[in-house]
Order: structure tokens, then C-alpha cells, then sequence
């Protein structure tokens, strides 16, 4: 496997982002003692009750969670905010092979592991939520809460709609995969600016970088044949036990994942009662065009039921 590392110069000055890196080591899983860098933030009191791990999905980074960290922060909790492999400033490998679903799964339970991180809200979106939630589900003791956020458990039963087999296909067909112009046109909002396309195309000086943000969408289960079928399938079962809070706070402009929040309420105990939302003005990054309010919501989720 190469890696690649993105220089830390490209990630200088970055608007809204004033948060020193932290790094953990992980396991590549190759049989060989070589490790995987991966980043992430840490803000607020570590001495808070509770911690918010916020997941961000393909092909962001933890910059997507920038609006909602003061929101967070500011209601007294900790926010927790990792770089998944492949993307912002955690390691790259090169080959679209190496960024296997239940590899990136391991990786950053590692992660969760070697950083001893406890009595955690998570907050999940896109790839977020297929590989958060398979940490809660092979870590629940972890975990006190769980928000989703256009996102899903994919199986492959049922099959996925257009919008998703539109999108997989352009990752695998365009020539160059443009990361800004990408997120840009998953928000509802006006245009991003200058300064925040540059920072979402930071983590990739060019396409040699991109591996990850390029292969995920095909690693999402379209079919019970595909390799992470099964273990979804085990983590479903696992959640139609869950009892802790959980609550679906959807957006109401994102074609990928409209109505996706009623697989969970229909089989989690957890979503009973809860205050389960439609984020209104919201596309697919709905942290970029409505992070404020989810993040107001997230607070009040977790003053709710702690």
C-alpha cells in the first residue's frame, strides 16, 4: 500500500478553522507493522459530561462540521471531530482497492479504541453515518446517544434510488474528480465562498490524493452479494435492540436520501418518543446550508435525554 500525506502547509489559515491537529496512529491491516496517520479535532472541556463525535461523509472533511463546533461547544460539550482515511488531514492511500468498507471500519474503531473516547453523541452524515454506526454497533457501551443526518444503513434490500446510481456513476466516469465543485453542488444554499471551496479542496493537490473520495460511492452495498451486505445486515439486527435516544434530523432537499430516516424509526426502540426533524432549506451537506440549526438541534436532543 502507498500513502500519501497531504502537507501540512495547505491546511494554513483556513477560514473559520483555528483547531490545533491531533493524531492518532492505526493499524494499516496488511500484515505488516506499518501504521495509518489520522486526524482529528478536540474542542471544548475534556472534563464535559458529554461528547459530541461528529462523522463527516464523501468527499468532505472534519471542515464541514466548522459552523456547529461553537454551537456545540457553546452549550459546555466537547466536540470530537476525526478526519476519516483518505480525507482531509489522515493519511491517503493511493489505490481506490486499498479503501475497502470494513477496512475503513476497522481503521477508525482503532481509533475510537486508542483515543478511549466515552460517553459519545453521535452525530453522522453520508459516510458518516455507514461507518459511525458500525461503530455504535460494535461498541455500544461507548455510545450514550445517536444522531443521523441524511445517511443510512445500506444492505442493498432495497436497491438504491436514481439519484445515488446518477451519482455513483459520474465518481467513477468523470476525468477529474473536482471536491469543491462537488460539495457545492450537494448544498441548497448560495454559492460557497472562495475561501471555503479552497479549504475543501485543501486535503487533495491533485488527483493522486483523491483515491478514497473517488471509490466511496461504490462501496456503498447496492446488492446482498456485496462483501459488507452481511455485516450491515448484523448491525441492523444489533439496532433493532438499541433503547438509547436516537433521532433522525434529516434535510428536505437532498434526492439521495429523502425519507431514509423511516428505516431507523420504523426498527430502533430508540427513536421512540424522540424529537425527530426535517431540517427545512437543507441539501445533502446539510451542515454547510443549515448548520446552526442542526447544530441548536443536536443540543437540544442531547439536554433532552441526558
Amino acid at each position: 500500500m502507498e500513502i500519501l500525506r497531504t502537507p501540512d502547509e495547505r491546511f494554513t489559515s483556513l477560514a473559520d478553522w483555528p483547531h490545533p491537529p491531533r493524531y492518532t496512529d492505526v493499524a494499516v491491516g496488511d500484515g505488516t507493522a506499518r501504521t495509518l496517520r489520522v486526524h482529528h479535532v478536540d474542542i471544548g472541556p475534556s472534563s464535559a459530561g458529554d461528547t459530541i463525535l461528529c462523522m463527516h461523509g464523501e468527499p468532505t472533511w472534519g471542515y464541514l462540521y466548522r459552523k456547529m463546533i461553537p454551537v456545540l461547544v457553546g452549550a459546555g460539550h466537547r466536540v470530537v471531530v476525526p478526519d476519516l482515511v483518505g480525507f482531509g488531514r489522515s493519511d491517503k492511500p493511493t489505490e481506490t482497492s486499498d479503501h475497502a468498507y470494513e477496512r475503513q471500519v476497522a481503521w477508525m474503531s482503532e481509533w475510537l479504541v486508542n483515543n478511549d473516547l466515552r460517553n459519545l453523541t453521535l452525530v453522522c452524515q453520508d459516510w458518516g453515518g455507514l461507518i459511525g454506526l458500525r461503530l455504535v454497533a460494535a461498541h455500544p457501551d461507548r455510545f450514550a446517544r445517536v444522531v443521523i443526518a441524511n445517511t443510512g444503513l445500506p444492505t442493498g434490500d432495497p436497491g438504491p434510488n436514481e439519484a445515488f446510481l446518477a451519482w455513483r456513476k459520474f465518481s467513477q466516469t468523470v476525468p477529474v474528480f473536482e471536491t469543491s465543485k462537488i460539495i457545492q453542488g450537494g448544498c441548497a444554499s448560495k454559492p460557497l465562498a472562495p475561501e471555503v471551496l479552497a479549504a475543501y479542496d485543501a486535503p487533495f493537490p491533485d488527483e493522486s490524493y483523491k483515491a478514497g473520495p473517488r471509490i466511496f460511492p461504490s462501496l456503498v452495498p447496492i446488492s446482498l452479494d456485496d462483501p459488507s451486505s452481511a455485516p450491515n445486515r448484523v448491525a441492523w439486527e444489533f439496532f433493532a435492540t438499541w433503547t438509547k435516544p436516537f433521532v433522525c434530523l434529516f434535510s428536505d432537499l437532498d434526492p439521495v436520501t429523502r425519507n431514509g430516516e423511516w428505516a431507523f424509526r420504523k426498527v430502533v426502540p430508540g427513536c421512540e418518543g424522540m424529537p425527530h426533524a426535517t431540517i427545512e432549506g437543507g441539501g445533502h451537506f446539510l451542515q454547510e446550508d443549515r448548520g446552526i440549526e442542526l447544530a441548536t438541534a443536536v443540543n437540544a436532543f442531547v439536554a433532552a435525554t441526558s
